[in-house]
């Protein structure tokens, strides 16, 4: 089973730094240039300095370990005494209508119109770094290389977890969420804005019954990652690195339960790039033999949420027309993805990819995991756009991944194809860092 334990965090102190609002920062994955220099600007002392270090043309790392080791040297960086876990609640509005939400269930306080406002509830703890495996802990996507290796160099350099692991535990009755509700009802540690009008709330819980009642909820947990893969796989080579025992066998996590009613699942994009005329004709003479295609409305082009055979929105550069494309038989999913189990058959991201960019368009496993053809976009917005510009060739619109999906899939020992999902909103970065020695 996996091993959750309170931590002894590293934190900044908020008399120093004014509050956490201005140094905290999404997870370093998705910042772009233009929001790192918007969030250096808030403060010299933003995360960003360090989890995402930039240095003018020198040693980045170099620069993320000397800013760091002076913070702690300052006190803007300072270290709690004694363990706890953080509880943390993440109000948001879920972004587009109803259909984006992977089948979450309404919040009765919703707001009005196609938006709703959900509530996600978790902690951070430190986790034991171990193998993957049944009873302890889970992947649910494939990883690319190259993040890999900077992350593993940060951690090198900064000798702490900078930004949390996203992961999942099974739940049903709530119990480790019950006995850290008490908590909560106090002032908050603090309360930090993040992108989107996601509204976080933190809690220091250092109360020996409520740790106990929560490792007794995980006894026997399998920990599912949700996202920060990279992350994770890095915190095994480190620990393998250094070596023996020590705080380097652990990895900063923040747990939520599968049945949490505030988990929303958003989708990724496919975008196709490279497409010559004789890719153009294998394409289409793919759609139109194991696809049914309706051609809809650009406003349609995104498939609701919901249960049946694959389906996806389709629009390429040269007629631009938007297609709803549904699999004419699950046959055919059977057969492309013959030795896979059944719940990964049906997955809409595992079809795309064997009847599509592996059959159609001779893509390896190796071309997807290094982007050489295909990029993505969450936004349903930005791929229209990139189909508009003719920046790309051609784009699938994709449906969001269900939670059940993601729990069947992960069951069955096996990982989803890169971005199959998106879980909304981000664990924000800088809220606490855990120490590796």
């Amino acid at each position: 089973m996996a091993d959750v334990q309170p931590l002894r965090a590293l934190r900044y102190d908020p008399r120093v730094v004014g509050g956490l609002d201005v140094v905290a920062a999404p997870p370093y994955d998705v910042i772009d240039a233009p929001m790192r220099a918007a969030l250096a600007a808030r403060s010299p002392f933003n995360v960003v300095e360090v989890d995402l270090p930039s240095a003018d043309g020198g040693d980045p790392y170099l620069h993320a370990e000397t800013t760091f080791e002076a913070w702690r040297q300052q006190g803007v960086v300072v270290a709690d005494r004694q363990p706890a876990l953080w509880a943390m609640t993440q109000e948001y509005v879920v972004p587009g209508s109803d259909a984006a939400a992977g089948g979450a269930p309404a919040d009765p306080d919703s707001t009005a119109g196609s938006h709703r406002t959900l509530t996600r509830r978790g902690f951070f703890c430190r986790v034991r770094v171990e193998d993957y495996g049944e009873g302890r802990i889970r992947p649910h996507e494939r990883t690319q290389p190259g993040p890999k290796e900077d992350r593993l160099r940060l951690t090198r350099a900064t000798r702490a977890n900078l930004s949390p692991i996203f992961s999942l535990f099974p739940d049903p009755g709530g119990n480790a969420w019950s006995a850290l509700a008490s908590a909560t009802d106090a002032e908050p540690f603090a309360t930090v804005a993040g992108p989107e009008k996601t509204i976080n709330r933190l809690w220091r819980v250092d109360d020996g019954e409520a740790i106990a009642a929560v490792r007794e909820a995980l006894a026997g947990a399998e920990l599912l990652i949700a996202d920060g893969h990279h992350r994770y796989e890095t915190a095994r080579a480190y620990a393998e690195e250094i070596g023996g025992e020590g705080e380097h066998r652990y990895v900063l996590m923040f747990l939520c339960s599968l049945s949490d009613p505030g988990l929303t699942i958003l989708p990724t994009h496919r975008l196709l790039t490279g497409l010559d005329e004789p890719k153009q004709l294998a394409l289409r003479e793919v759609i139109l033999r194991d696809f049914d295609a309706e051609e809809v409305s650009i406003d349609e082009i995104e498939p609701p949420a919901g249960p049946g055979a694959a389906t996806f929105g389709y629009i390429d550069c040269f007629f631009k027309k938007a297609f709803r494309l549904t699999l004419k038989d699950q046959a055919i999913a059977e057969a492309a993805l013959a030795g896979e189990p059944p719940a990964y058959q049906r997955l809409d991201t595992a079809v795309l990819e064997a009847v599509v960019l592996r059959g159609a368009l001779g893509m390896s496993a190796d071309d997807v995991e290094r982007r050489r053809g295909i990029d993505y976009a969450k936004d349903a917005r930005d791929a229209r756009e990139a189909i508009e510009s003719a920046r790309v060739d051609a784009a699938f619109f994709m449906r969001p991944t269900a939670i059940e999906q993601v729990r069947e899939v992960a069951a069955a020992g096996e990982s989803m194809p890169p971005k199959s999902t998106f879980f909304h909103p981000k664990i924000p970065t800088g809220l606490i860092f855990n120490p590796l020695e």
